[in-house]
C-alpha cells in the first residue's frame, strides 16, 4: 500500500516536471550570523528550520523545508532530532505554530518511520500544548498514508491543530505571508501545481495596490504619521491605551504576552482602532487579548521602532563582554530618531514593571525577551534567522533588566 502510494507520489512529480535540487546540502546562506559555534552547527547550516515572524494571533512562526534536507547518509538523523527540540525549547513556553513544507522529500533523504515515530514520542505534552497550529504545505499521498500510520498515536486534540494547503496563497489568511522564508524550489512547484490544476500561474494573481491610510488609522502606520494626527502626541494611542490598561489589570495574569488571541477578535480591535472607535478591552473578558494587540502594533509598524539601520548593531551585541553590554545598549539607542527612542523609553518602562512581578505572572525579563525580541527589530530584507534570536533576545533582555541604567537621560554616563 505504501509503495503504492510513494509511486502515486513520483509519477505526479514527473508530470509537474518538478525541478529537484541537486543531492548537495545547501548552506545557509542568507544565515550571516551562524558560527561554528552553534552547538548543532552541523544540521543548522542547511536551514532547514527558520524563524518566520507571528501569525495572525500573535503566535510565533516556525518553519520547516524538507527541500532543505540533505541525502539521509549525510545527515545523523538523531542530531536531527536535538537540533528540533534545541530550537522548539526557545518557544514552547509560548503559543506558537509550525509551517511544514512537505515539497523536497525524497528516498533520499527522507528518515525512517522508525526515526519518525520516536521522534514523536520525544515530543511531549510541553511540545504539544503550545502548539496551536501546523500547517501542511503541499501534502502528498505519503502524507495521508503516514497519518493513517500514526493515527493510534496521535490524540483526537493534536489531530485538529493539522490543516492541509494545497497552495501557498492558502496561508496569508493565517499568517504573514511575507514574512515567511520559503525555499525556490517550493516557490517554483506551487507555480508549476497552479499552472498544472487551475491553469493560472502563480504570478496572475496580483497583490492590489496599497490604499492611503485613514486619518484615523493607528495599525500598519508610522510614528511619525500618529504624532501628526494626534496633536504631536509622541506615544501612540493604541500603545498607551494597552499598557495603560495591562497596568491596571493584568500585572500578574501568569503568561502574559505569551498566550494568543482569536484572529477574528484581533482584527475587529484593529479595525475599530483604525476607524477612529472607542475599544472596551473589559467587553472581551480576556486580559490576553490587549496583549496580544500590544504586540500586533509593534509588529504593523513600518519600519520596526529599533529600526532597520540598528540590526546589524543589536547582532553584535553577544560578542560584547558582558561587564560592556549595558554601556554598548546605550551606545546603540544613541543613534535612535527621537521619537522612536521614546517611545522604546515608554514600552521598556512597562516591560521592565511586568517583570517586577514576575514571581506571580513568571514573566521575568528573559521570557519577555523572547516574545518581544522579534516584535521590536527585523532586518528590512526577510525575516530573522534562527541564529540571530539569540542576540536579538539578549539586548531585548538588557533594555527590560537595566531599564533605569540603559534610560538614564541622553548624555548621562552609562
Amino acid at each position: 500500500m505504501v509503495c503504492r502510494e510513494l509511486q502515486r507520489d513520483k509519477e505526479e512529480a514527473a508530470v509537474l516536471g518538478a525541478v529537484r535540487r541537486p543531492l548537495v546540502a545547501p548552506m545557509a546562506s542568507q544565515d550571516t550570523t551562524l558560527g561554528t559555534s552553534h552547538p548543532f552547527y552541523d544540521v543548522a547550516r542547511h536551514g532547514i528550520l527558520q524563524v518566520a515572524g507571528d501569525d495572525h494571533s500573535g503566535r510565533r512562526v516556525i518553519t520547516f523545508s524538507c527541500c532543505r534536507l540533505p541525502p539521509s547518509h549525510e545527515l545523523d538523523h538523531q542530531r536531527l532530532l536535538g537540533y528540533l527540540k534545541y530550537t522548539l525549547d526557545q518557544y514552547v513556553e509560548n503559543d506558537y505554530t509550525i509551517v511544514y513544507f512537505h515539497y523536497g522529500l525524497s528516498s533520499q533523504n527522507k528518515p525512517s518511520l522508525a526515526w519518525l515515530q520516536s521522534a514523536y514520542k520525544e515530543f511531549d505534552r510541553r511540545y504539544k500544548k503550545n502548539l496551536k497550529a501546523l500547517y501542511v504545505v503541499h501534502p502528498t499521498n505519503f502524507i495521508k498514508v503516514l497519518w493513517n500510520i500514526f493515527k493510534p498515536l496521535i490524540s483526537h486534540k493534536f489531530g485538529k491543530k493539522v490543516t492541509y494547503f494545497n497552495y501557498l496563497s492558502e496561508l496569508r489568511e493565517h499568517l504573514k505571508y511575507e514574512q515567511l522564508i520559503i525555499p525556490p524550489e517550493v516557490l517554483r512547484y506551487d507555480e508549476k501545481l497552479q499552472n498544472l490544476h487551475q491553469g493560472q500561474p502563480l504570478s496572475a494573481s496580483k497583490t492590489p495596490p496599497p490604499r492611503p491610510p485613514l486619518p484615523t488609522q493607528q495599525f500598519g502606520v508610522s510614528l511619525q504619521y500618529l504624532k501628526d494626527k494626534n496633536q504631536g502626541e509622541l506615544i501612540p494611542p493604541v500603545l498607551r491605551f494597552t499598557v495603560t490598561y495591562l497596568q491596571e489589570k493584568g500585572l500578574r495574569t501568569e503568561g502574559l504576552f505569551r498566550r494568543s488571541a482569536s484572529i477574528q477578535t484581533v482584527r475587529a480591535i484593529r479595525r475599530l482602532y483604525n476607524q477612529g472607535k472607542p475599544v472596551n478591552f473589559d467587553s472581551y473578558g480576556d486580559i490576553h487579548v490587549p496583549a496580544v494587540i500590544l504586540k500586533t502594533f509593534l509588529r504593523e509598524l513600518p519600519q520596526p521602532l529599533l529600526t532597520f539601520e540598528a540590526y546589524e548593531q543589536i547582532l553584535g551585541i553577544t560578542s560584547v563582554e558582558s561587564s560592556l553590554r549595558v554601556t554598548r545598549c546605550r551606545q546603540i539607542l544613541q543613534s535612535l530618531p527621537e521619537h522612536n527612542y521614546a517611545v522604546l523609553s515608554y514600552l521598556m518602562g512597562f516591560l521592565h514593571m511586568v517583570s517586577r512581578e514576575s514571581i506571580y505572572n513568571k514573566m521575568n525579563s528573559s521570557n519577555l525577551a523572547c516574545v518581544f525580541g522579534l516584535n521590536l527589530i527585523w532586518p528590512s530584507q526577510g525575516a530573522s534567522s534562527l541564529s540571530a534570536l539569540v542576540p536579538l533576545n539578549l539586548f531585548t533582555e538588557l533594555l527590560i533588566e537595566y531599564y533605569e541604567k540603559v534610560f538614564s537621560p541622553r548624555g548621562a554616563p552609562g
